[in-house]
């Protein structure tokens, strides 16, 4: 056993989840947090801004990995508090069924999804927030907009690998999309 070896339980070192991703799938979770009005309508999304490995800046959902031993819910609260701050407030729905499933290959063309590093399946969730979301780890920024500029050409073209698609599969599954 390597001294790089992680010791927290369900995770992998660098070599061992290079070696999973390129032999099976892996799960993840995606989140889009939305503002709701009282009503229960959507009226804003939020969408986080990084700088990938690469330097080039993308908006993306909130999304990662599920845990070995980690119920979905878990992971999901994981990922909000990690990529929104402690005090977003998620109402995270109590049926744990997603709006969609991502289906994310390392060869274009396959499905609108693509990750380089893997073949990944998302389950998918629209996800309320309600506090003050303050955005951590490798997010610069948290921007919200309505949604109609969330479908927007413009912020489409800024999302990648396919999230702009399940962005927009949120979108038509609340109502927002005529």
């Amino acid at each position: 056993m390597s001294d790089m070896t992680e010791t927290t339980p369900g995770w992998l070192s660098p070599d061992d989840l290079e070696s999973a991703r390129a032999h099976m799938p892996i799960l993840y979770v995606e989140a889009v947090p939305v503002r709701v009005d009282d009503s229960g309508e959507v009226t804003s999304v939020g969408l986080l801004l990084r700088i990938g490995p690469d330097g080039t800046v993308s908006r993306t959902l909130v999304s990662g990995r599920v845990l070995h031993h980690e119920r979905v819910r878990d992971a999901l609260l994981r990922h909000l508090e990690k990529d929104l701050g402690p005090v977003a407030l998620p109402r995270v729905p109590s049926s744990l069924q997603p709006f969609t499933v991502a289906e994310y290959f390392p060869t274009l063309g396959i499905t609108p999804f693509h990750d380089p590093r893997q073949h990944a399946v998302a389950l998918a969730y629209i996800v309320p927030v309600t506090g003050d979301c303050r955005p951590r780890q490798d997010a610069l920024d948290l921007v919200w907009f309505s949604p109609q500029e969330a479908a927007s050409e413009v912020v489409q073209s800024e999302m990648p690998g396919g999230q702009g698609v399940v962005l927009k599969q949120a979108l038509a599954h609340v109502g927002c999309l005529s």
